[in-house]
C-alpha cells in the first residue's frame, strides 16, 4: 500500500468524514474507542512521542499504517505544518478506499 492511497484516505474523510490530528487527540480517540484508522508518520522525533499507539490501536483493534513523513501527512489532514499522527474517527466516503488498503 502506497503512502499516496493513504493520503487520499485522509482527505477524502477530512472532506466527508471526520478527523483527529495530533498525538494526544489521536491516543484519545483510541481510548474512546472513536478511532477508525490510525496513520503516524515515521519520522517523528523523538520516538516516544508515538511509541504507545501501535499497542492501543492492536489492543482496540483498530487498522493502524505508518507513512514515511509527518510534513505530507499534516498537509493531508488540511493542516499547515507536520503532525505526527492522524485518526480517522468518521469514514464518510473514505469507506470503501479504507477497505482497499486491508
Amino acid at each position: 500500500m502506497s503512502d499516496e492511497s493513504v493520503y487520499e484516505v485522509i482527505e477524502v474523510a477530512k472532506k466527508t468524514g471526520k478527523l483527529r490530528k495530533g498525538c494526544n487527540e489521536v491516543t484519545k480517540a483510541l481510548e474512546k474507542g472513536e478511532a477508525k484508522l490510525v496513520i503516524v508518520a515515521k519520522d517523528t522525533q523523538p520516538k516516544e512521542i508515538i511509541m504507545h499507539l501501535p499497542l492501543l490501536s492492536k489492543e482496540k483493534d483498530v487498522q493502524y499504517i505508518e507513512v514515511e513523513k509527518k510534513e505530507e501527512l499534516g498537509a493531508a489532514a488540511g493542516l499547515p505544518l507536520g503532525t505526527a499522527a492522524v485518526a480517522v474517527t468518521e469514514l464518510g466516503e473514505a469507506a470503501e478506499l479504507i477497505k482497499r488498503l486491508g
